[in-house]
């Protein structure tokens, strides 16, 4: 195969509305398949994995490739759930043409309005689905999109509705032809005679809005005031390639009605790979270069998506210059490796079949690669290349994990790894200070979703609990305290004994030992050991165990004995001149404060704010961002956001995002001190 019979699409948009159903029928009507799997009978294409049969949504992206008229549509199926935008964002980066399917009924859903924005500039059309269920409202919904979206929307399609708003047939104004499903099957039928004007006023708009598109063609149209078929769908192509046309079709994936009509206008209009402009990339010295989508030119390809489950691994490619066959050994930019390619394949569900080529343009797996990962770009190893990997964005939800018993802590720390090759979107980090595992996602249900598949493929049972959070612990006074250490046994006893001011400092956040004793009361070789036994003392505060910060200590006084004295007797020593003066040192807790971004739309502006005073937060300023939203920067404590990536989704519909950083420590309020220091003693008790 050649680019030019390739079309690339992924189908994107709000959970339910009919995307894997979509795939379903595609597959349907080209013999793909001998019969249309649904998503509530667990037996789709799509929809294979034990959690999404289950849970009845898509959970990864998914591929149904479909062969139409001689042409390969690789169609990708993306989870429509919001914690799983990643997987839409890897079909957006190997798609030429996103389609966002839209319920009838819902009209303008959330996930359409934040899948139009993820895709930027890339080229994109809109499905109206469900059309002929009760209560839906094709006109409305379009009528919506329309004065989100501007005038780019441009149906290219007139619905023949029945009494209840159903949509029984459609007519093609492109070709000026009417559809209806007899029988099951999509058949040709007469425009109905009631609806000549209305296609052609539709037609005309259609014809405009082509024209605009190239300047012979608007030429064209105000001589004569007409534009043929052929001219219409070049007018329309140029417009979809550059973002200034996005089609609106409509139809039912259950029944098939415009299913057929939306695989030849991907063939119409979607532009083939090596028609889109030029990727930008870096060389091998970080320079940016360009990157033409070229058949000709050497191997250049991005890993966009890994599979990783019980059949195996795939690393999914998309080609985007030269070819890739079976024999080659292509370099790896991520790792510096040269890699001996494995068997290549084309996925569909959960099957593959075994191919010898994937052209420049085309989708494929290879199978086996153990040391590449989603992000990864595969190229010529006398031509090096970095493409743009996804723009992923970072995880806002964290939960601790941990495995029900010690034995299975292993399985926990191989399971999670093999899955975020799978799923790069989610991070683990081992906390030294808390002592915990902590896994960082999306949202609640990917976190649900991942210990559910670390149970079923790993046999781990993982429990998820709110991740502790690491405070400090300074003073606020000056205290002078001794400690002496004596322990007399049977030989030669242990015998220590320091005097120590302890006061704060703001030079550095470790702690400053110095020593200032005259006369040789303790001798130089123990300083060693006193300075130790005080960093030690510092790894646990006295008012919550938390380490403690920002601390000077100086050794000014003590005295030693010539037989017993010790370095383990002067650690000690200094251990007990440090739990001695501390509490009198007026000791506080220090939180850490996060710098916090919400970008938000105009009209949730209150209650996020009235939510951020609630957590403690300081409005530090607004910014709009030009498009009816703002971003509203805040500093916030650490404790109170645990469950902020939930709680915003509920306060905006979904349609707020943010991003989180620590930024520093604070001293913590009496209240949020006093309720720290409880949590972290009942944390002791039951550790012991």
């Amino acid at each position: 195969m050649t680019a030019n019979d390739i079309r690339n699409i992924c189908l994107l948009g709000h959970g339910g509305s009919g995307k894997t159903s979509l795939a379903e029928q595609m597959l349907l009507l080209t013999g793909a398949t001998d019969r249309l799997g649904k998503v509530a009978d667990g037996n789709s294409v799509c929809d294979y994995d034990a959690e999404e049969i289950k849970r009845q949504i898509s959970i990864s992206l998914a591929f149904a490739p479909v062969k139409y008229k001689g042409v390969k549509i690789n169609v990708m199926d993306a989870p429509g759930n919001f914690d799983f935008t990643g997987e839409a964002l890897s079909a957006i980066r190997a798609a030429e043409c996103a389609i966002l399917v839209a319920a009838a009924k819902d009209g303008l859903s959330v996930g359409l309005e934040r899948t139009w924005k993820m895709l930027g500039k890339k080229p994109r059309m809109v499905f109206v689905n469900r059309t002929d269920e009760d209560n839906s409202d094709y006109v409305t919904c379009v009528e919506k999109i329309k004065e989100k979206f501007g005038t780019a929307i441009a149906p290219i399609v007139a619905p023949v509705m029945d009494g209840n708003k159903r949509v029984t047939a459609i007519v093609d104004l492109l070709h000026n032809k009417a559809y209806e499903v007899k029988g099951g099957k999509t058949a040709e039928c007469p425009v109905p005679a009631d609806m000549t004007d209305t296609v052609e006023t539709l037609r005309s708009e259609l014809m405009e809005a082509a024209a605009g598109a190239d300047e012979a063609l608007m030429e064209k149209f105000f001589d004569t005031m007409e534009l043929s078929d052929a001219d219409m769908v070049k007018g329309l192509e140029m417009g979809v390639k550059d973002g200034s046309i996005c089609p609106v079709l409509c139809g039912s994936a259950v029944n098939g009605l415009g299913v057929e009509m939306l695989m030849q206008t991907v063939l119409d209009l979607v532009p083939v790979a090596t028609d889109m402009p030029a990727e930008t990339a870096q060389d091998d010295d970080g320079n940016p270069v360009e990157v033409a989508l070229d058949p000709n030119g050497t191997t250049a390809a991005i890993v966009f998506k890994t599979i990783s489950d019980q059949y195996g691994k795939y690393s999914m490619i998309k080609v985007v210059r030269g070819k890739v066959t079976g024999d080659m050994a292509l370099y790896n930019v991520t790792t510096g490796n040269t890699e001996k390619l494995g068997r290549l394949y084309n996925m569909k569900g959960k099957k593959n079949e075994e191919t010898k080529e994937i052209c420049c343009g085309d989708i494929g797996a290879i199978g086996k690669m153990d040391k590449v990962k989603t992000g990864d770009t595969l190229c010529d190893p006398k031509h090096i290349v970095k493409l743009t990997a996804m723009p992923y964005a970072e995880p806002c939800y964290s939960r601790a994990i941990s495995p029900k018993t010690k034995q299975e802590i292993e399985k926990l720390g191989t399971g999670l790894n093999k899955l975020n090759e799978e799923d790069p979107t989610f991070h683990v980090t081992n906390n030294s200070e808390t002592h915990q595992t902590v896994i960082s996602g999306a949202g609640d249900i990917q976190i649900d979703v991942l210990c559910a598949k670390l149970k079923s493929r790993f046999g781990v049972d993982a429990e998820l609990s709110t991740p502790r959070v690491a405070y400090r612990e300074k003073i606020r006074a000056t205290v002078r305290k001794q400690g002496r250490y004596k322990k007399q046994t049977g030989g030669s006893g242990q015998f220590g004994d320091v005097h120590i001011i302890f006061e704060p400092q703001t030079e550095q956040e470790d702690m400053i030992f110095e020593e200032n004793v005259f006369g040789g009361s303790v001798p130089k070789n123990y300083f060693p050991a006193v300075e130790k036994g005080l960093r030690e003392s510092c790894h646990h505060g006295v008012l919550a165990g938390y380490p403690v910060v920002f601390l000077k200590a100086t050794l000014v006084d003590g005295s030693y004995h010539p037989v017993d004295s010790s370095e383990i007797a002067f650690k000690l020593a200094a251990n007990l001149a440090f739990k001695a003066a501390l509490p009198e040192a007026k000791p506080v807790l220090m939180e850490p404060i996060g710098e916090l971004k919400v970008t938000i739309p105009d009209s949730y502006m209150g209650d996020v704010m009235g939510d951020l005073n609630k957590r403690r937060g300081r409005v530090m300023g607004m910014n709009p961002t030009g498009d009816g939203e703002q971003v509203l920067e805040a500093e916030v404590p650490m404790a109170e956001m645990m469950s902020y990536a939930i709680d915003l989704r509920s306060m905006t519909q979904s349609r707020g995002s943010f991003t989180f950083n620590f930024a520093r420590y604070e001293d913590c309020p009496a209240l949020a001190q006093e309720k720290a220091i409880a949590e972290a003693k009942a944390l002791q008790e039951a550790e012991q």
